[in-house]
């Protein structure tokens, strides 16, 4: 099970903001992720490139009648 809390690092220990429930004596790792890092770098973010995954389907309308070509549903609107 994951958990995630906020964390302040007071130069010698990363303090819990909130009430945390943990077994004390128990080795937990811990993943540290700064807000700050997308800020300097925003290649770092997952979304930055997101455009790269973009594919051509020829499909005028796709964005607007995405639920006929996902579901099967009717289409909303007649193409002219």
């Amino acid at each position: 099970m994951a958990t995630t809390m906020d964390v302040v690092f007071d130069g010698s220990v990363l303090r819990p903001i909130d009430e945390i429930k943990l077994v004390p004596g128990k080795k937990y790792t811990i993943i540290i992720d700064s807000e700050e890092d997308y800020e300097e770098n925003p290649e770092l973010d997952p979304a930055f490139n997101i455009a790269s995954l973009a594919v051509d389907t020829g499909i005028p309308d796709l964005a607007h009648e995405h639920d006929h070509y996902l579901y099967g549903t009717d289409k909303r609107a007649k193409n002219e």
